[in-house]
């Protein structure tokens, strides 16, 4: 084998898989580690089911980057202080560089009493569930009749969706911390939900907003009428569902009975108030109760703290004076061969082409890092040798290409627009990989 730059790519979704792209057509050996089996990360689990066509294109993509020759692939292996494999012995393995985008694999809780009673639950372990990712896939999940989703995004929007036209729940509650001014989610998600949206309870919740909006000069019906944009594509509605929100107000507590289950969220009604040439929401101390069977916090998301690098604010520590800095943006970390990208570097920001930017951006960077060092022969061997000794199965780029044959078949057989297992011990028996004693 020939000298070459050797990289370690932790995480196998769009950042990940574009950034190892970006280094292979460099002439670099990257050797792609992914948690899951297969790849893809959120785009394979995150994105809504339904959506077939934009998941089968993702698809195609991957597989055209992993069909390169000087990129490995390894899923179902950790990385982490408590993982399979540490950081120091990646370092060991002779990788020159580390890239990780393993996304924001934390979750982000507010520390409020009551998070711990059974039907309050994080918006990815929800996505994840619904999106067949194992372990979540067979988690048990208590959705009840009366749901409350906090936050204003996409996500929120995604399990409305769930709630409504998969499970027809009875009522969603978006509780929004801010007013109708400033909700972030796009139109084009609001069509799979509006047409559940109750309109005589959207008028009452803005006129009931409307003083505190004017006081900060916003206009509560510009706002409704951005609301109500994805009104004309609205996917008729296939449940009953009341779908409503709850703006200018922040959860304080969840309330539950005597057997742990939950049967209330307080709320406490918010303000808004101009500062630095910015709204932000503030307690009023007024608090009211609302029931719920279920909440699910949207409300963005955290790195994993267990990795093995120093975390601030929610997110791994960036160099703030970076000697490769792309567009601005350090992608370095306070160890010099180490790099982040994606929703590792920047939690929750953004969709799959915004991850796809940033990917290719941090391998730039680590591109220009390699300049500084000499070429060395990969040891691939070694890397091997030392995942064998893991004495667990190993999932490489042609037992990925055959669980794909597999799911199509089965989705053919089925009548199914696409198909897919959710339990690892499926997908590695589909693939002939079974677990090693």
């Amino acid at each position: 084998m020939t000298n070459q730059y050797f990289v370690a790519v932790i995480g196998a979704g769009p950042a990940g898989l574009f950034g190892a792209r970006e280094l292979a057509n460099l002439g670099v050996r990257v050797v792609v580690f992914n948690r899951d089996i297969k790849p893809g990360g959120l785009a394979e689990y995150g994105i809504y089911p339904s959506k077939h066509t934009m998941k089968g294109g993702l698809r195609k993509q991957f597989r055209q980057v992993l069909d390169l020759p000087n990129i490995e692939y390894y899923g179902n292996i950790t990385v982490g202080t408590q993982g399979d494999l540490s950081i120091d012995d990646l370092r060991a393995l002779g990788f020159q560089a580390i890239l990780v985008t393993a996304g924001a694999q934390g979750t982000k809780w507010l520390g409020l009493p009551g998070e711990d009673l059974e039907g309050v639950y994080h918006a990815k372990d929800v996505v994840y569930h619904y999106n067949q990712l194992p372990p979540y896939s067979q988690k048990k999940f208590r959705f009840g009749k009366r749901c409350a989703v906090i936050g204003a995004g996409n996500v929120m929007l995604d399990i409305t969706h769930f709630l409504s036209r998969e499970l027809k729940v009875d009522e969603v509650i978006a509780v929004v911390r801010r007013g109708p001014a400033e909700i972030k989610f796009d139109k084009k998600e609001m069509e799979y939900v509006i047409d559940n949206l109750d309109l005589a309870a959207l008028d009452a919740e803005i006129q009931r907003v409307t003083p505190v909006m004017q006081a900060v000069h916003q206009d509560p019906e510009a706002a409704r009428a951005s609301i109500l944009e994805a009104l004309p594509k609205a996917l008729p509605k296939i449940s009953e569902t009341r779908f409503r929100f709850e703006f200018l107000a922040s959860p304080v507590q969840m309330i539950g009975d005597a057997e742990g289950k939950l049967t209330q969220v307080e709320i406490e009604d918010n303000i808004l108030v101009e500062a630095n040439g910015d709204t932000k929401a503030k307690g009023t101390g007024n608090k009211r109760r609302l029931d719920v069977e279920t909440v699910i916090f949207a409300i963005g998301d955290k790195v994993d703290e267990s990795f093995g690098l120093p975390v601030e604010w929610n997110e791994f520590v960036k160099n703030p004076n970076p000697r490769f800095p792309i567009d601005g943006n350090s992608y370095e970390t306070p160890f010099e061969d180490i790099f982040v990208g994606g929703w590792s570097r920047k939690a929750s920001s953004g969709l799959v082409g915004v991850a796809r930017k940033d990917g290719t951006n941090a391998s730039k960077a680590v591109w220009q890092y390699l300049q500084t060092k000499q070429p060395i022969e990969p040891q691939l061997d070694t890397v091997a040798a030392k995942l064998k000794g893991l004495g667990k199965p190993v999932v490489l780029k042609d037992n990925v290409k055959k669980l794909e044959t597999v799911e199509l078949a089965e989705a053919q057989k089925r009548g199914l627009e696409a198909f897919k297992f959710d339990t690892n011990e499926e997908m590695l028996q589909a693939m002939g990989i079974m677990q090693t004693a």
